[in-house]
């Protein structure tokens, strides 16, 4: 039990086949009390009730500064502490850079990095309460390697700013004994690539790939558990790759 009674937040968690809720179910196999979050109060409450008795399923626009502090006062209510955050919600958009309009440019950085600086702001004084936390922040290999698959440039500037942020928090936040990593996923076969992924195009990526197959959404969850258990009380600022080789730097 690598999180035994620990409160875990985990935003973006809703969508059944996603890395957020297969880090929900995660966590919660290793005794985390886990709330999760998302746009959808209903969908958010059915994903908690789906992970087991114990959980917490609230709507939060991360977007928006006061839900997300309005979120985290609910969840020290409910459930007394805040241990663990795991900034996952995002979006992207498959655009090109002369497509990309202000309206697609302010919508996938305030998700992915807005997002990020705004839940992390509202759990922060909680974790220095208390002298300990752990926030995991969801970057992406297109932010590595210029362009992913699906993602336009718009995106890989987002993630890109996620990794910069996080360093930032860890280097600030060390002290209090916070601990800020992040996470790159390669190709993960989740709902949002799901409808995209035609079985020749998974062959056609998989060649590219040293290991030799696209990732799932385990894959990413695993390294999110490592960066929020004790296993890892001695990393803060770090980037863990998890793309198969895709990207070997």
């Amino acid at each position: 039990m690598l999180l035994n009674d620990r409160v875990c937040i985990i935003t973006g968690a809703a969508s059944a086949r996603g890395i957020g809720k297969a880090t929900a179910r995660l966590f919660a196999s290793h005794g985390a009390r886990v709330a999760v979050l998302d746009l959808d109060a209903g969908q958010a409450e059915a994903a908690a009730r789906d992970i087991g008795p114990g959980h917490i399923g609230l709507a939060c626009n991360v977007t928006d500064r006061a839900a997300c502090s309005t979120a985290a006062e609910e969840i020290i209510g409910r459930l007394g502490r805040i241990d663990v955050l795991v900034n996952n919600a995002g979006i992207t958009q498959p655009l090109k850079i002369m497509e990309i309009g202000p309206e697609n440019y302010d919508a996938v950085t305030d998700v992915n990095l807005r997002g990020t600086l705004y839940m992390s702001q509202a759990v922060i004084p909680a974790m220095r309460g208390q002298g300990s936390g752990a926030i995991v922040c969801m970057s992406s290999v297109s932010a590595q390697r210029g362009g992913g698959i699906f993602g336009g440039p718009h995106y890989s500037a987002a993630k890109g700013g996620v990794l910069g942020l996080a360093k930032a928090m860890a280097r600030e936040l060390g002290p209090d004994g916070v601990r800020v990593n992040s996470v790159t996923p390669g190709l993960i076969q989740t709902d949002i690539t799901g409808g995209k992924l035609t079985p020749e195009l998974k062959v056609e990526i998989a060649k590219g790939i040293p290991l030799g197959r696209l990732g799932v959404a385990d894959d990413v969850a695993n390294a999110c558990l490592f960066l929020a258990s004790d296993l890892s009380t001695y990393i803060t600022g770090a980037v863990i790759d998890v793309n198969g080789g895709m990207l070997i730097h």
